[in-house]
């Protein structure tokens, strides 16, 4: 989607963009920023000299990656770097700031990963004609919501990240907004816990919150109102699941004991929630619009983002 490209002043173009990915998503390496940023340049030299102006300007700074052997820089905004876009006002607000410890600590790769997956979705946007750029996604965002499960509990559903995404079709001159949750698994946790995440989707979708009743009812007795979901997408997101951090048969494996651990969910079995499951090699090479995706629920039949039925989808 299209966006000004102001930002911090006094600065180019690239390192104005540069600047309001790193405060939307916090960590990005150098070839991320270059996929996102200059995808249309063979070379990363542009926009090196970019990132390190704003280095020499206070507003950025960079951590080392270590892969197979090799350091890759990872780069994020200091504390005036994050003041800085803010000051401009295009952003929504983000109370995290990252600092040197943050960087280097234990959620570095679950935070690279994150952006790994919503870069996917960019690319194959650029391939399909479709419209998905590198603030179309939201890192957890929280929603609120209870559980019958948990009563008296307030809980919090937060997403690895919320994407937009503008699909197009040219034939049928239709272009239609959907919206993911989207979350990543690294399979640091287990199975179960993964399950426990799926069910949180499941309890923010039937959760609808309560309020007090008209003037005149009895007193103490509260009305039921739309689902919480409702005030802030007019369709429930589709739900899904990136997995990535081992074999190709390990992760299979994965899918397969999720989708059993879904299915001996009541909650689960009785939502409307759509959600898939796929993995980050998949998302990367086939795309999202590709049949990569186990449903979670139902027949395992392969299917695409649209996360249609199997009837419908035949």
């Amino acid at each position: 989607m299209p966006y000004p490209h102001t930002g911090p002043t006094g600065l180019g173009q690239i390192a104005q963009q540069s600047a309001q990915v790193l405060y939307q998503h916090r960590l990005v390496s150098t070839r991320q920023l270059h996929q996102l940023i200059t995808p249309h340049h063979t070379r990363t030299e542009y926009l090196r000299r970019q990132l390190h102006t704003l280095r020499k300007a206070g507003l950025a700074e960079t951590v080392g990656r270590r892969l197979s052997g090799q350091t890759e820089l990872l780069w994020w905004l200091t504390e005036k770097g994050a003041n800085a876009v803010e000051s401009v006002g295009l952003l929504p607000q983000r109370p995290y700031r990252m600092s040197p410890e943050a960087a280097l600590g234990p959620l570095q790769e679950h935070t690279l990963a994150t952006v790994e997956t919503g870069l996917g979705f960019v690319d194959w946007a650029r391939r399909l004609g479709h419209e998905c750029g590198p603030l179309d996604w939201s890192p957890e965002t929280a929603h609120y919501y209870r559980d019958d499960a948990r009563p008296g509990e307030d809980l919090s559903l937060i997403p690895d990240a919320v994407l937009n995404y503008v699909h197009t079709d040219t034939k049928a001159k239709q272009r239609t907004l959907l919206t993911f949750f989207i979350e990543v698994d690294r399979t640091q946790m287990t199975i179960a816990r993964l399950a426990q995440k799926l069910h949180a989707y499941a309890a923010y979708h039937a959760y609808t919150p309560q309020q007090s009743a008209n003037r005149g009812a009895k007193a103490g007795r509260r009305a039921p109102t739309a689902p919480a979901w409702r005030y802030r997408y007019p369709v429930f997101p589709r739900l899904l699941l990136v997995l990535t951090g081992a074999s190709d048969t390990r992760l299979a494996r994965r899918i397969a004991d999720l989708r059993s651990l879904a299915a001996s969910d009541p909650t689960l079995t009785a939502t409307g929630l759509r959600a898939g499951v796929t993995t980050l090699s998949q998302l990367q090479q086939q795309g999202p619009f590709a049949p990569i995706f186990a449903p979670v629920l139902g027949p395992a039949e392969p299917t695409d983002a649209w996360l249609r039925p199997v009837s419908l989808a035949a």
